[in-house]
Protein backbone atom coordinates (compact mmCIF):
# COMPACT_ATOMS: atom_id res chain seq x y z
CA UNK A 1 0.00 0.00 0.00
CA UNK A 2 1.31 3.41 -1.09
CA UNK A 3 1.72 6.39 1.20
CA UNK A 4 -0.69 8.96 0.47
CA UNK A 5 1.13 12.36 0.26
CA UNK A 6 -0.39 15.45 -1.96
CA UNK A 7 1.47 18.11 -3.85
CA UNK A 8 0.09 21.05 -2.36
CA UNK A 9 2.28 23.33 -4.80
CA UNK A 10 1.39 21.29 -8.14
CA UNK A 11 -2.31 21.87 -6.99
CA UNK A 12 -1.89 24.91 -7.05
CA UNK A 13 0.62 25.20 -9.76
CA UNK A 14 3.51 27.15 -7.98
CA UNK A 15 7.26 26.09 -7.30
CA UNK A 16 8.02 24.77 -3.89
CA UNK A 17 10.29 28.05 -3.17
CA UNK A 18 7.20 30.57 -4.14
CA UNK A 19 6.28 33.36 -2.20
CA UNK A 20 3.42 34.12 -0.12
CA UNK A 21 1.97 36.51 -2.50
CA UNK A 22 2.83 34.20 -5.39
CA UNK A 23 0.83 31.46 -3.84
CA UNK A 24 -1.99 33.66 -3.07
CA UNK A 25 -2.56 35.25 -6.07
CA UNK A 26 -2.55 31.21 -7.78
CA UNK A 27 -5.12 30.40 -5.29
CA UNK A 28 -7.20 33.19 -6.58
CA UNK A 29 -7.00 32.50 -9.86
CA UNK A 30 -7.96 29.01 -9.44
CA UNK A 31 -10.49 29.69 -7.31
CA UNK A 32 -12.52 32.01 -9.38
CA UNK A 33 -12.02 29.04 -12.24
CA UNK A 34 -13.57 26.37 -9.92
CA UNK A 35 -15.76 28.12 -7.36
CA UNK A 36 -19.33 25.86 -7.33
CA UNK A 37 -21.16 29.07 -7.69
CA UNK A 38 -19.39 29.07 -11.44
CA UNK A 39 -19.70 25.58 -12.25
CA UNK A 40 -23.17 24.56 -10.75
CA UNK A 41 -23.61 21.03 -10.14
CA UNK A 42 -19.86 20.02 -11.24
CA UNK A 43 -18.93 17.25 -8.83
CA UNK A 44 -15.60 17.36 -10.90
CA UNK A 45 -15.27 21.36 -10.58
CA UNK A 46 -16.23 21.02 -6.88
CA UNK A 47 -13.83 18.43 -6.05
CA UNK A 48 -10.96 20.29 -7.44
CA UNK A 49 -12.22 23.63 -5.84
CA UNK A 50 -12.33 21.96 -2.12
CA UNK A 51 -8.30 20.14 -3.37
CA UNK A 52 -7.03 23.79 -4.09
CA UNK A 53 -9.02 25.50 -0.86
CA UNK A 54 -7.05 22.57 1.27
CA UNK A 55 -3.75 23.43 -0.46
CA UNK A 56 -4.49 27.34 0.12
CA UNK A 57 -5.03 26.39 3.67
CA UNK A 58 -1.56 24.72 4.07
CA UNK A 59 0.96 26.66 2.06
CA UNK A 60 -0.36 30.11 3.16
CA UNK A 61 0.15 29.82 6.60
CA UNK A 62 4.06 29.42 7.66
CA UNK A 63 3.60 26.82 10.51
CA UNK A 64 1.92 24.28 8.22
CA UNK A 65 4.06 24.91 5.71
CA UNK A 66 7.22 24.41 7.46
CA UNK A 67 5.55 21.41 9.03
CA UNK A 68 4.35 20.38 4.96
CA UNK A 69 7.74 20.74 3.36
CA UNK A 70 9.84 18.61 5.96
CA UNK A 71 7.48 15.77 6.69
CA UNK A 72 6.07 15.71 2.59
CA UNK A 73 2.35 16.00 4.44
CA UNK A 74 0.24 18.10 6.95
CA UNK A 75 -1.53 17.21 9.89
CA UNK A 76 -2.86 19.21 12.92
CA UNK A 77 -1.35 16.66 15.39
CA UNK A 78 1.84 17.33 14.27
CA UNK A 79 3.88 20.11 16.62
CA UNK A 80 5.09 23.12 14.81
CA UNK A 81 8.59 22.54 17.20
CA UNK A 82 9.03 19.41 16.02
CA UNK A 83 8.92 20.48 12.72
CA UNK A 84 11.47 22.74 13.14
CA UNK A 85 13.58 21.29 15.14
CA UNK A 86 13.75 18.02 12.97
CA UNK A 87 14.66 20.95 10.24
CA UNK A 88 17.73 22.49 11.90
CA UNK A 89 18.94 18.79 13.30
CA UNK A 90 18.54 17.52 10.06
CA UNK A 91 16.18 14.85 10.13
CA UNK A 92 15.82 13.99 6.83
CA UNK A 93 14.10 16.25 3.28
CA UNK A 94 11.03 17.83 3.31
CA UNK A 95 9.49 13.69 2.34
CA UNK A 96 11.75 11.58 4.39
CA UNK A 97 8.88 10.42 6.07
CA UNK A 98 7.07 9.57 3.22
CA UNK A 99 10.25 7.83 1.94
CA UNK A 100 10.87 6.09 5.05
CA UNK A 101 7.96 4.24 4.16
CA UNK A 102 8.61 0.52 3.89
CA UNK A 103 12.41 0.50 3.93
CA UNK A 104 13.10 3.06 7.01
CA UNK A 105 14.93 6.90 7.51
CA UNK A 106 16.95 7.20 10.01
CA UNK A 107 16.41 10.86 12.23
CA UNK A 108 19.39 12.46 14.11
CA UNK A 109 19.06 14.94 16.75
CA UNK A 110 21.49 16.39 19.84
CA UNK A 111 23.83 12.76 18.76
CA UNK A 112 21.20 10.48 19.12
CA UNK A 113 19.95 8.65 16.10
CA UNK A 114 16.49 6.87 15.65
CA UNK A 115 15.79 4.47 13.11
CA UNK A 116 12.71 4.24 11.90
CA UNK A 117 10.39 1.70 10.30
CA UNK A 118 7.19 3.31 8.55
CA UNK A 119 6.46 -0.66 6.80
CA UNK A 120 2.84 -1.04 6.15
CA UNK A 121 1.88 2.12 7.95
CA UNK A 122 -1.07 4.26 5.84
CA UNK A 123 -0.79 7.78 6.74
CA UNK A 124 -4.22 8.38 4.97
CA UNK A 125 -5.57 7.72 8.26
CA UNK A 126 -3.78 11.16 10.02
CA UNK A 127 -4.93 12.91 6.84
CA UNK A 128 -8.38 12.12 6.83
CA UNK A 129 -8.43 12.87 10.54
CA UNK A 130 -9.21 9.27 12.00
CA UNK A 131 -6.50 7.56 14.30
CA UNK A 132 -5.56 4.06 13.79
CA UNK A 133 -6.94 3.34 16.98
CA UNK A 134 -10.94 4.34 16.07
CA UNK A 135 -10.18 2.14 12.79
CA UNK A 136 -7.95 -1.10 14.58
CA UNK A 137 -10.42 -0.48 17.88
CA UNK A 138 -7.10 -0.19 20.17
CA UNK A 139 -3.12 -0.27 20.20
CA UNK A 140 -2.70 3.67 19.36
CA UNK A 141 -4.36 6.39 20.81
CA UNK A 142 -1.99 9.21 20.82
CA UNK A 143 -1.33 11.31 17.94
CA UNK A 144 1.52 12.41 15.36
CA UNK A 145 2.79 15.23 18.09
CA UNK A 146 2.64 12.37 20.51
CA UNK A 147 4.46 10.25 18.75
CA UNK A 148 7.34 12.54 16.77
CA UNK A 149 7.78 14.01 20.17
CA UNK A 150 9.05 10.90 21.40
CA UNK A 151 11.11 10.20 18.16
CA UNK A 152 12.72 13.52 18.70
CA UNK A 153 13.73 13.15 22.16
CA UNK A 154 15.32 10.03 21.22
CA UNK A 155 13.56 8.53 23.99
CA UNK A 156 16.11 9.96 26.21
CA UNK A 157 15.41 9.62 29.97
CA UNK A 158 17.16 12.41 32.23
CA UNK A 159 20.16 10.93 34.32
CA UNK A 160 19.28 10.28 37.79
CA UNK A 161 22.02 11.90 39.66
CA UNK A 162 21.92 13.87 42.77
CA UNK A 163 18.13 14.13 44.02
CA UNK A 164 17.46 16.46 47.19
CA UNK A 165 15.94 14.51 50.44
CA UNK A 166 11.81 15.65 50.80
CA UNK A 167 11.06 17.65 53.76
CA UNK A 168 9.02 16.34 57.31
CA UNK A 169 6.46 17.66 59.40
CA UNK A 170 6.28 16.73 62.77
CA UNK A 171 3.32 18.01 65.97
CA UNK A 172 4.69 18.61 68.80
CA UNK A 173 2.75 19.26 72.26
CA UNK A 174 4.26 21.43 74.92
CA UNK A 175 3.10 22.35 78.16
CA UNK A 176 2.09 26.09 78.99
CA UNK A 177 5.18 26.85 80.54
CA UNK A 178 7.76 25.18 78.64
CA UNK A 179 6.23 27.35 75.74
CA UNK A 180 6.22 30.79 77.88
CA UNK A 181 10.24 30.03 79.78
CA UNK A 182 11.68 27.80 77.10
CA UNK A 183 13.47 24.15 77.54
CA UNK A 184 14.71 20.69 76.33
CA UNK A 185 11.78 18.85 74.37
CA UNK A 186 12.20 15.21 73.23
CA UNK A 187 10.26 13.23 70.54
CA UNK A 188 10.86 10.12 68.04
CA UNK A 189 10.89 10.87 64.36
CA UNK A 190 11.02 8.74 61.30
CA UNK A 191 13.12 9.43 58.68
CA UNK A 192 14.41 8.24 55.42
CA UNK A 193 18.56 8.26 56.04
CA UNK A 194 20.98 7.22 53.55
CA UNK A 195 21.32 3.69 53.23
CA UNK A 196 24.42 2.22 54.97
CA UNK A 197 25.46 -0.31 52.24
CA UNK A 198 25.52 1.59 49.17
CA UNK A 199 25.67 5.10 50.77
CA UNK A 200 23.09 6.46 48.59
CA UNK A 201 23.68 5.50 45.08
CA UNK A 202 21.27 2.93 45.21
CA UNK A 203 23.70 0.05 43.24
CA UNK A 204 26.58 -2.18 44.51
CA UNK A 205 29.05 -2.20 41.96
CA UNK A 206 29.04 -4.80 38.58
CA UNK A 207 26.59 -4.68 36.26
CA UNK A 208 24.21 -6.95 34.50
CA UNK A 209 22.54 -7.25 31.02
CA UNK A 210 19.14 -4.84 31.14
CA UNK A 211 15.97 -6.92 31.21
CA UNK A 212 13.88 -4.85 28.98
CA UNK A 213 16.05 -4.23 26.51
CA UNK A 214 18.16 -7.83 26.34
CA UNK A 215 21.30 -5.58 26.31
CA UNK A 216 20.80 -3.93 23.09
CA UNK A 217 20.03 -0.81 24.33
CA UNK A 218 17.00 -0.10 21.87
CA UNK A 219 13.98 -0.86 22.80
CA UNK A 220 10.50 -1.50 19.65
CA UNK A 221 7.33 0.70 20.56
CA UNK A 222 4.37 0.36 18.36
CA UNK A 223 1.87 3.09 17.18
CA UNK A 224 -0.90 1.26 15.17
CA UNK A 225 0.64 0.07 12.28
CA UNK A 226 3.70 1.79 12.88
CA UNK A 227 6.78 0.99 14.56
CA UNK A 228 10.30 2.38 15.60
CA UNK A 229 13.13 2.20 17.82
CA UNK A 230 14.25 4.60 20.55
CA UNK A 231 16.93 4.77 23.12
CA UNK A 232 16.23 2.05 25.80
CA UNK A 233 15.17 4.31 28.80
CA UNK A 234 16.11 2.02 31.74
CA UNK A 235 19.57 1.54 30.57
CA UNK A 236 19.80 4.98 28.83
CA UNK A 237 20.91 3.11 25.25
CA UNK A 238 23.89 1.19 27.12
CA UNK A 239 22.50 -2.17 27.50
CA UNK A 240 23.43 -2.88 30.79
CA UNK A 241 21.96 -1.46 34.32
CA UNK A 242 23.38 -1.82 38.12
CA UNK A 243 23.05 -4.11 40.21
CA UNK A 244 20.46 -2.54 43.05
CA UNK A 245 21.36 -2.19 46.70
CA UNK A 246 19.68 -5.32 48.08
CA UNK A 247 19.80 -3.32 51.56
CA UNK A 248 17.36 -0.60 50.21
CA UNK A 249 15.91 -2.05 47.18
CA UNK A 250 18.06 0.18 45.13
CA UNK A 251 16.03 3.35 46.56
CA UNK A 252 19.35 4.69 48.56
CA UNK A 253 17.85 5.50 51.24
CA UNK A 254 16.23 2.95 54.39
CA UNK A 255 13.52 4.05 56.99
CA UNK A 256 14.77 4.69 60.68
CA UNK A 257 13.45 5.08 63.49
CA UNK A 258 15.34 8.33 65.51
CA UNK A 259 15.17 10.09 68.73
CA UNK A 260 15.35 13.84 68.48
CA UNK A 261 15.81 16.22 71.16
CA UNK A 262 15.49 20.13 70.15
CA UNK A 263 15.60 23.48 72.41
CA UNK A 264 12.10 24.94 72.72
CA UNK A 265 13.16 29.09 72.86
CA UNK A 266 10.78 31.33 75.43
CA UNK A 267 8.22 32.90 74.62
CA UNK A 268 7.23 30.43 71.81
CA UNK A 269 3.20 30.61 70.57
CA UNK A 270 0.85 28.24 69.36
CA UNK A 271 1.31 26.82 66.08
CA UNK A 272 4.82 28.55 65.80
CA UNK A 273 7.43 26.17 63.24
CA UNK A 274 10.51 25.40 64.35
CA UNK A 275 12.55 24.60 61.21
CA UNK A 276 15.58 22.10 62.02
CA UNK A 277 18.19 22.44 58.75
CA UNK A 278 18.82 18.46 56.90
CA UNK A 279 16.66 16.89 59.61
CA UNK A 280 14.10 15.81 57.41
CA UNK A 281 14.86 12.79 54.42
CA UNK A 282 18.24 11.97 53.26
CA UNK A 283 18.59 12.77 50.04
CA UNK A 284 19.99 10.14 47.01
CA UNK A 285 23.02 10.08 44.91
CA UNK A 286 24.60 12.84 46.99
CA UNK A 287 21.82 15.06 47.06
CA UNK A 288 21.15 17.14 50.43
CA UNK A 289 18.97 16.23 53.32
CA UNK A 290 15.38 17.83 53.49
CA UNK A 291 14.38 19.84 56.31
CA UNK A 292 12.37 19.01 59.73
CA UNK A 293 9.75 21.23 60.51
CA UNK A 294 8.00 21.11 64.10
CA UNK A 295 4.81 22.35 64.37
CA UNK A 296 4.24 23.88 67.85
CA UNK A 297 0.96 22.82 70.07
CA UNK A 298 0.97 24.65 73.49
CA UNK A 299 -0.85 23.42 76.49
CA UNK A 300 -2.64 25.61 78.59
CA UNK A 301 -2.88 26.72 82.59
CA UNK A 302 -5.83 26.70 84.81
CA UNK A 303 -4.92 30.03 86.13
CA UNK A 304 -3.20 32.03 83.08
CA UNK A 305 -4.80 32.18 79.62
CA UNK A 306 -2.27 33.22 76.79
CA UNK A 307 -2.69 35.68 73.66
CA UNK A 308 0.44 35.84 71.56
CA UNK A 309 2.38 37.62 74.37
CA UNK A 310 -0.23 39.20 76.80
CA UNK A 311 -1.33 36.95 79.63
CA UNK A 312 -4.91 37.35 80.87
CA UNK A 313 -5.48 36.25 84.56
CA UNK A 314 -9.10 37.02 85.51
CA UNK A 315 -9.16 38.58 89.56
CA UNK A 316 -11.67 38.92 91.99
CA UNK A 317 -12.91 41.85 93.84
CA UNK A 318 -15.53 43.12 96.55
CA UNK A 319 -17.92 45.62 95.29
CA UNK A 320 -16.30 47.98 97.61
CA UNK A 321 -13.15 48.04 95.89
CA UNK A 322 -14.68 48.26 92.80
CA UNK A 323 -16.67 51.31 94.01
CA UNK A 324 -13.98 52.84 95.78
CA UNK A 325 -10.82 51.65 94.52
CA UNK A 326 -8.10 49.71 96.14
CA UNK A 327 -4.87 48.23 95.85
CA UNK A 328 -4.59 43.82 95.25
CA UNK A 329 -2.25 41.62 94.71
CA UNK A 330 -2.77 39.67 91.61
CA UNK A 331 -0.44 36.59 90.31
CA UNK A 332 1.68 36.84 87.33
CA UNK A 333 4.17 34.25 85.34
CA UNK A 334 6.88 35.43 87.63
CA UNK A 335 4.47 33.99 90.38
CA UNK A 336 5.45 30.42 89.17
CA UNK A 337 9.42 31.04 88.91
CA UNK A 338 9.27 32.33 93.31
CA UNK A 339 8.35 35.32 92.44
CA UNK A 340 6.10 37.24 94.41
CA UNK A 341 2.00 38.74 93.47
CA UNK A 342 2.55 42.19 91.74
CA UNK A 343 0.33 44.41 93.38
CA UNK A 344 -2.42 46.57 90.74
CA UNK A 345 -3.92 49.86 91.76
CA UNK A 346 -8.05 48.84 91.04
CA UNK A 347 -9.56 52.63 89.90
CA UNK A 348 -12.88 53.76 91.17
CA UNK A 349 -15.67 52.59 89.87
CA UNK A 350 -13.90 49.52 88.03
CA UNK A 351 -17.17 47.80 86.16
CA UNK A 352 -17.09 44.07 85.88
CA UNK A 353 -15.08 42.39 83.34
CA UNK A 354 -13.28 45.56 82.85
CA UNK A 355 -9.54 44.92 81.51
CA UNK A 356 -6.39 46.40 83.86
CA UNK A 357 -2.73 46.07 82.57
CA UNK A 358 0.48 45.75 84.83
CA UNK A 359 3.26 46.51 81.96
CA UNK A 360 5.93 43.90 80.84
CA UNK A 361 4.39 41.22 82.80
CA UNK A 362 3.31 39.47 79.66
CA UNK A 363 5.39 36.74 77.78
CA UNK A 364 9.34 37.74 76.48
CA UNK A 365 9.27 37.50 72.97
CA UNK A 366 11.08 35.22 71.19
Amino acid sequence: MATQTKDYYGTLGVKKAATADEIRKAFRKAARKYHPDVNPNDKKAEEKFKEISEANDVLSDEKKRKIYDQFGFYSDNIDPAAAEAAARGGYGSSTGAARGYGGGATASGGGQEVPFDFGGFDFSDFQSGRSAQQEQGGGFGGSFKDIFSGMFNGGRQAARGAQPGTDLEYQVSVDFWTAVRGGVTRLEIQRQEVCPSCKGKSTTGGSVECPECHGSGQVTQMGGRMKFNIQCPRCGGSGKVQNSCPTCDGEGVVIKKEPLEFRIKAGTRDGQRIRLAGKGNAGTGGGAAGDLFLIIKAGTHPVFARTGDDIYVTVPVTMTEAALGAKIDVPTIDTHDGGGRTQLKIPQGTQTGQKLRLREKGVPSA
